[in-house]
């Protein structure tokens, strides 16, 4: 039959075009349908455009930090609309490349919206992508549920309609003069460096006492710091009580009573699986209260033949888990051996300006399986010595007490990233604490302060 496959997957991002192209080389018979853009939230409006306008904010404070190097640059401010229309380009290319590897690896590409009729048939209709599309049906011996997320907004605030998403704020017109971010996790963080460094006021809400729960609290420190020094000013321990619009502006109250005007209000707390209009209530397939599609070993639903990967399990939220869990579902079902991912130790980063990144356990995470040793730095580097900038680097390793196996590495600062895909590979191979301490560093340079951390700072969990 030309409608039914080996294996049909939901959803054309990161994850499920690693899945469908997997299988298919493995031989399977394999369709894979979109309904918004090829590449999924990461390529469109996430990971990719995000960190091309980190990059663009990175320009002007290197154009100013010149001058301690010697060099006179005069700037004329920045053009928002170019910015966006590269932007744009670039989406459009990597949107191309992602339909491409499908076709060339065999896969049958659908555009259009699925939602199940049963656990193996599917109904594809119009969507965004293809408004006209007629309605097909399809059957397939197992479907992969890759739909991804959608951002949320905070509900029961008074004046809510008013606010933006991430979805939203990489198709703004003009950058606002002044910006107020509600929420303090990645996508908060890194918009919040974002305007900022493109030139608008901003400031944040947020609940927390410091920004980026979850992270080391040292790292938290350093970003607050950081945050500080970027001019973003930070509304702690609070929460958005009511919007309203004011002419063009809007007036924020603040669950303490204070009061912001701002031009855009920008929500950025958190992510729901995108399970929408699936269909899911046809199929055996079991939801939490919060939308989180439940899986248990292998991907596996509780429905027998279909499978859900990504951001729609709402496990760990990134991109290379998607992918990972992706292959791994195509090797298990398709190519008999499977590789070997460790999917407690994926590294992590915070593209800030400075950036963070990390690996592995925090402080307050080890301290918890018991006695860990701590060992950590504070300095301006070589670069900021020069440019006057009062700019820090935060490095950090944790250390199992008994055994010496780094359990994890922190760092804010720049190339951290970079540093931190690395460190990644010697804390999933289980290294010691004396393999670092043997390794010698490149110099000068920020990494090789991670082989040369010899005093301990202090023992915790004991």
């Amino acid at each position: 039959m030309d409608n039914h496959f080996d294996l049909f997957v939901i959803g054309g991002g990161s994850g499920g075009v690693r899945c469908a192209r997997i299988a298919a080389g493995h031989g399977a018979k394999v369709g894979v349908v979109e309904a918004r853009h090829w590449g999924g939230t990461c390529v469109n409006l996430g990971c990719v455009p995000k960190k091309i306008m980190v990059q663009a904010t990175e320009y002007g404070g290197w154009a100013e930090d010149a001058a301690g190097f010697g060099w006179d640059i005069e700037t004329r401010g920045h053009d928002w609309g170019r910015l966006i229309a590269g932007k744009d380009r670039e989406i459009g290319r990597l949107n191309m490349i992602y339909t491409r590897l499908l076709e060339n690896a065999g896969v049958r590409v659908f555009e259009g919206r699925a939602r199940f009729a049963d656990a193996h048939t599917l109904l594809i209709e119009a969507s965004p992508l293809a408004p006209e599309a007629a309605p097909r049906r399809i059957t397939a011996e197992r479907i992969v549920i890759a739909t991804g997320g959608v951002p949320a907004v905070q509900p029961h605030i008074a004046g809510q309609e008013f606010g933006i998403t991430s979805d939203d704020a990489f198709h703004l017109p003009a950058r606002p003069d002044r910006v107020t971010l509600v929420g303090s996790g990645y996508i908060g963080v890194e918009f919040a460096g974002i305007f900022a460094g493109l030139g608008a006021e901003t400031s944040m809400i947020f609940r927390q006492k410091l920004p980026l729960r979850g992270f080391d609290e040292d790292l938290r420190v350093a970003l607050a710091d950081a945050m500080e020094e970027r001019g973003i000013v930070r509304h702690s321990s609070t929460l958005l009580h009511r919007i309203e619009r004011q002419g063009d502006a809007f007036a924020l109250t603040l669950s303490d009573g204070r009061r912001i005007d701002t031009d855009l209000v920008f929500f950025a707390v958190g992510r729901h699986p995108n399970v929408a209009g699936l269909g899911l209530e046809r199929t055996g397939v079991r939801l939490t209260e919060t939308g989180r599609v439940i899986v248990h070993d292998a991907a596996q639903t509780d429905e027998d033949g279909v499978y859900a990967i990504g951001d729609v399990t709402n496990q760990q939220n990134l991109t290379p888990v998607a992918i990972a869990e992706g292959h791994m579902l195509a090797d298990r079902l398709f190519g008999g051996a499977v590789r070997d991912w460790r999917l407690d130790t994926v590294p992590k980063a915070v593209f800030f300006s400075p950036p963070l990144g990390s690996v592995g356990l925090t402080e307050a995470e080890a301290a918890a399986r018991g006695a860990a040793d701590i060992y950590a730095a504070r300095f301006k580097s070589m670069r900021h010595a020069m440019s006057g900038r009062n700019r820090f680097t935060t490095i950090k390793l944790v250390v199992d007490h008994a055994s010496q196996v780094v359990l994890g590495a922190h760092m804010l600062g720049e190339d951290a990233p970079e540093i931190m895909q690395g460190l990644a590979i010697a804390v999933t191979a289980g290294l010691t604490k004396s393999d670092f301490d043997r390794t010698v560093g490149i110099h000068p340079s920020s990494a090789e302060e991670f082989v040369t951390l010899r005093t301990l700072t202090r023992t915790v969990g004991t």
